[in-house]
């Protein structure tokens, strides 16, 4: 009887795993090609560009994103176990040596910082007087989300794959630069037939101008959204260097101090620089 009782609970847990998001969990295939990133680095812009590159016989919204390019943390195991393969993939993780193939990442991490407060802000995570000061301090320790520290996420996915042939490594601010060039390589990487006439249609559908205005639109529709505050924009400023203006010097020097070795290896100037 008790075998039998512990036998129909591990079913029942199983079951319920497969009906939520697996996050970690996902059952990785060898032929699975992620898009990875450290939280608020450019990766739903990477999703829209990639999807409206793939398909541009229906044009990529917030509505369907999940069915373009499907984020492991939104989407239930048995439908991303039942995705045509190969499947492209959105993650947050850190280093996982099951994913074989990755499209990269990288912001600099005052950005991130700036755009990761904003966020916590539009998702009821933090109110809007919460000390930056404060919330610095504690996304240089790593202690937002289950991702590690920007930097430990960085230098555990770019030194252990950094030059290999199945991972393409991006820098978000080369990205904004020439998003043709970038968007060649990550359509390359995959394997994609595209025509510049198709490198740049998916571009200009996929341009922050665009994605803000689709945000308005149908953003209520978007699962990580519903509940989140309709005052805050999830789509920002994309640009290149807000954290100027956006955190004082003490933010600037407490990032800066914890992680200047990584950032001045990804080719990011810190100090007086």
């Amino acid at each position: 009887m008790l075998n039998r009782l512990r036998y129909v609970l591990s079913l029942c847990g199983k079951r319920l795993q497969a009906l939520g998001p697996p996050g970690r969990g996902l059952s990785v295939f060898g032929d699975d090609v992620f898009v990875v990133s450290y939280p608020k680095s450019g990766n739903t812009w990477a999703r829209f560009m990639l999807g409206n590159l793939h398909s541009q016989d229906e044009v990529v919204t917030f509505a369907n994103i999940e069915r373009k390019v499907p984020d492991i943390y939104q989407n239930p195991a048995r439908v991303l176990d039942e995705l045509p393969r190969p499947r492209v993939l959105k993650s947050h993780e850190y280093l996982d040596p099951r994913y074989r193939k990755v499209i990269y990442i990288v912001r600099d991490p005052r950005d991130v910082a700036v755009s990761y407060y904003h966020y916590l802000i539009k998702m009821r995570i933090i109110d809007d007087d919460y000390s930056m000061l404060s919330y610095v301090e504690r996304f240089v320790r790593g202690g937002w989300d289950p991702f590690g520290s920007w930097a430990d996420h960085v230098g555990g996915w770019v030194g252990a794959r950094k030059g290999r042939k199945d991972f393409l490594f991006l820098r978000y601010e080369e990205m904004l630069d020439d998003p043709t060039r970038e968007l060649k390589k990550m359509a390359e990487f995959l394997q994609f037939s595209a025509s510049d006439q198709q490198l740049d249609l998916a571009i200009k559908m996929s341009s922050f101008e665009r994605m803000q205005a689709l945000e308005k639109q149908e953003g209520a529709k978007w699962t990580p959204m519903k509940l989140s505050r309709k005052d805050k924009p999830f789509v920002r400023k994309a640009k290149k260097a807000g954290w100027r203006t956006e955190l004082s010097t003490e933010a600037v020097n407490m990032i800066e101090h914890a992680w200047s070795d990584v950032m001045v290896g990804l080719g990011y100037n810190v100090g007086s620089e």
